[in-house]
C-alpha cells in the first residue's frame, strides 16, 4: 500500500513537472517591432486577445438594451442607440480583427480590419460622451454645446491622421487618444459641479478615465510586458464598464424623485417617444 503511494506521489510530481516544463517553453511575446511597423502577437496573445474583449461582446449587447428600454426622451432614445452601439461594436471590432489576425494571412484583409479597430477607438470615446452632451438641462451651457461637435470633429480628424499614417508617430496618436478621452471629461466635470442635482460627484466617471489613462501603460508595452494588449483590453473593458454605470445611473436613473430627466419608460410607452417623429416623416 505504501508503494503504491509512493509510486503514485511520484507520477504526479513527474507530471506537474512535466507541465511546468510545458509552460516554460510558451513563447509568451515577441521581440518589440521596429520604427513604423506593427508588432506581431505570439499565439498565446493572439488567444489571450481574442478572449479578453471576446467576452465582452454580449454584455453589451444587453446594456445597449437596457439603455434603450429605460430612454423617457427622444434625446435619451438616441443617445442609447448612438452609445450602445459603438459599446458593441468597439468590442466586436476588436475581436473579429484579432481572430482574423491569428486565423487569416491575408496581409490586406488584416490591415484593413487594423484601421477599423483603430477608427473604433476614435468612434468610441465621442460616442461614450453623447448622452452626457445631450442631456436636456445642459442644454444651455455654451462649452458643452460647443463640445457635441467638437468631439466628432476630434473623431473624424483622428481617424483620418490613423488611416494617412497608419503606425506612424504611435506615441503622437496616443496623445490623440489621451486629449480626445480626458479634454471633455473635465469639461463636463466642471458643469456638472455647477448643476444643482445630485450628481454623486460623478465618481464612475472620474475612476473610468483613470483605468483608461493607467491602461495606457500596457497599450505601449508590446515586446516589454507578456500579453501586454490583452491586459490593455480588461482595463479598457473595466473603464467601459465604470462609464456606463455612471451613464446608466445619472443619465438613465429609473429614480423618478431624483432624476431630473424625467420618470423612464418600458419598451411598451418607447412607442409615445418615438410617435411624433415617426408621424413627422
Amino acid at each position: 500500500m505504501d508503494g503504491t503511494c509512493l509510486h503514485q506521489f511520484v507520477t504526479a510530481l513527474v507530471k506537474n513537472f512535466l507541465q511546468l516544463q510545458r509552460i516554460r517553453e510558451i513563447k509568451w511575446m515577441n521581440p518589440r517591432p521596429c520604427t513604423n511597423e506593427a508588432y506581431t502577437p505570439t499565439s498565446i496573445e493572439h488567444v489571450a486577445n481574442v478572449a479578453t474583449h471576446g467576452i465582452w461582446v454580449v454584455p453589451s449587447v444587453i446594456g445597449g438594451i437596457e439603455l434603450v428600454r429605460r430612454s423617457a426622451t427622444w434625446a435619451q432614445f438616441v443617445s442609447a442607440c448612438v452609445y450602445g452601439t459603438s459599446l458593441i461594436l468597439v468590442f466586436a471590432v476588436s475581436t473579429f480583427f484579432h481572430t482574423v489576425h491569428y486565423c487569416n494571412h491575408n496581409r490586406q484583409l488584416k490591415d484593413a480590419l487594423h484601421r477599423c479597430d483603430r477608427a473604433m477607438i476614435y468612434i468610441f470615446i465621442a460616442a461614450s460622451y453623447f448622452p452626457w452632451l445631450n442631456i436636456e438641462h445642459f442644454s444651455d451651457d455654451e462649452l458643452l454645446f460647443a463640445m457635441r461637435y467638437v468631439v466628432w470633429i476630434m473623431a473624424i480628424m483622428g481617424i483620418l491622421y490613423q488611416q494617412i499614417f497608419h503606425e506612424k508617430y504611435k506615441m503622437l496618436e496616443t496623445i490623440f487618444y489621451v486629449v480626445m478621452g480626458i479634454g471633455p471629461s473635465v469639461a463636463i466635470l466642471n458643469v456638472v459641479s455647477k448643476v444643482p442635482y445630485n450628481y454623486y460627484n460623478i465618481t464612475e466617471l472620474k475612476l473610468g478615465g483613470l483605468i483608461y489613462v493607467l491602461g495606457l501603460v500596457f497599450f505601449k508595452s508590446d515586446g516589454r510586458i507578456p500579453c501586454a494588449h490583452a491586459i490593455w483590453h480588461l482595463f479598457v473593458a473595466a473603464a467601459a464598464g465604470f462609464h456606463y454605470y455612471a451613464i446608466l445611473n445619472h443619465v438613465f436613473s429609473e429614480m423618478d424623485s431624483t432624476n431630473p430627466l424625467g420618470p423612464s419608460v418600458g419598451m411598451p410607452q418607447l412607442s409615445n417617444v418615438l410617435k411624433p417623429h415617426i408621424e413627422e416623416l
